[in-house]
């Protein structure tokens, strides 16, 4: 090219592009759809973040409601063996939280109680009638009574031994004590069919010592206790399961109880119950404001009630003037009846008090015995 084009090339003006009108807007608008398509996306992102962990959340509590099996760590041996449980004493302190009739826990006397030397069980002294359910078809107080020997005048004398079973040590000894005694055994205690059937073969009468709630707050009667503030049919439900824990008694009495006994709404439960299955109740009247004699005679459930308490003071020579004061009522009204526990001194009298008895002019019998004499013919 000469130079002179190449001037004439430079010198002339540069021409303006094209105008295009559409490339602005079209710009525009590709930049909008992808700032809505960015910011779509992670919206997204983050709702799906989050209906994750809603959704487990859900998940898991509704598994909660379902059994699952035991884990397989709960299932192996501890590394080091754990100590059986110490079995206390009956709880049955001398001041009682309804008045002097109430049962409660005293942790001083436990401990007395415990540090007392061990007897020896007492032999049987006289033979014993024989034990077994008498007129069939009758009701169960009458069925499962124990024989008592023929009265020819003779004050009549029951004792009745609460709160067993628990002390299980104890509760034999006392099953060893002279017959017929009437035995109480508490609702919760172990092994209850093997041991009161022990005790109905050495000649004893068997009663169920069913827990009921104290006027003592701090005083706790043991588990499915019968209590005023809850539903009657769940005072029902756990009077049901004590009287199924085994056969053979002839009725029950309170463990415990200066409030409950004093509640109608509650005893009524009781009395339709014990009435349903043809048992008697043995009032061991720890209010005097129970209303046991009244709520029995209402529904016709055989009926007696306590006379003299043996051991509120747990000394062995306390024991014996309260066994004097048994013998006192017995020859007044021509029947009494004794409730005592199983402690050491309690066991220790009456080892020594029972086979005198005969000679003294009494007749030891069963609670029924007297339940039937003062219902009358």
């Amino acid at each position: 090219m000469a130079r002179r084009d190449i001037r004439r090339m430079l010198m002339e003006p540069k021409r303006k592009p094209r105008s295009r009108p559409w490339v602005v807007p079209a710009l525009m608008l590709a930049v909008l759809l992808a700032g809505i398509a960015i910011g779509a996306g992670v919206g997204l992102g983050v709702l799906s973040n989050r209906s994750q962990p809603e959704g487990r959340s859900a998940w898991e509590e509704a598994e909660m409601q379902v059994d699952r099996p035991v884990r397989r760590e709960s299932l192996l041996e501890p590394a080091e063996p754990v100590p059986p449980p110490v079995v206390p004493l009956v709880p049955v302190p001398p001041a009682r939280p309804g008045g002097p009739a109430d049962d409660g826990f005293d942790a001083a006397v436990q401990a007395e109680a415990e540090a007392a030397p061990q007897m020896a069980a007492v032999p049987l002294i006289l033979p014993q009638p024989p034990v077994r359910p008498t007129e069939t078809g009758a009701p169960a107080w009458v069925r499962y009574a124990v024989p008592a020997p023929k009265a020819s005048g003779q004050p009549m004398i029951a004792v009745v031994i609460d709160d067993l079973g628990v002390d299980r040590k104890r509760s034999e000894r006392v099953v060893e004590l002279r017959a017929p005694l009437t035995l109480a055994w508490m609702t919760y205690a172990d092994n209850l069919p093997q041991i009161t059937q022990a005790a109905r073969r050495r000649g004893h009468e068997l009663m169920v010592h069913v827990p009921m709630q104290p006027q003592g707050e701090s005083y706790d009667p043991g588990p499915d206790v019968l209590e005023v503030n809850i539903h009657p049919e769940e005072n029902r439900r756990r009077l049901a399961w004590g009287l199924d824990r085994f056969e053979g008694f002839v009725g029950i009495n309170n463990h415990m109880g200066s409030r409950y006994t004093a509640d109608r709404t509650g005893m009524r439960v009781v009395m339709e119950e014990v009435k349903r299955r043809g048992l008697l109740f043995l009032d061991s009247v720890t209010t005097e404001k129970s209303v046991g004699a009244e709520m029995a005679r209402r529904y016709g459930v055989p009926f007696s009630a306590r006379n003299v308490f043996l051991d509120n003071d747990q000394s062995v020579a306390a024991i014996r003037a309260q066994l004097a004061k048994v013998e006192a009522h017995a020859r007044k009204s021509g029947s009494a009846i004794a409730i005592g526990h199983p402690h050491d001194a309690t066991i220790e009298a009456l080892s020594a008090w029972l086979p005198s008895l005969e000679a003294r002019g009494f007749l030891l019998v069963p609670v029924t015995a007297i339940v039937r004499a003062q219902a009358g013919p």
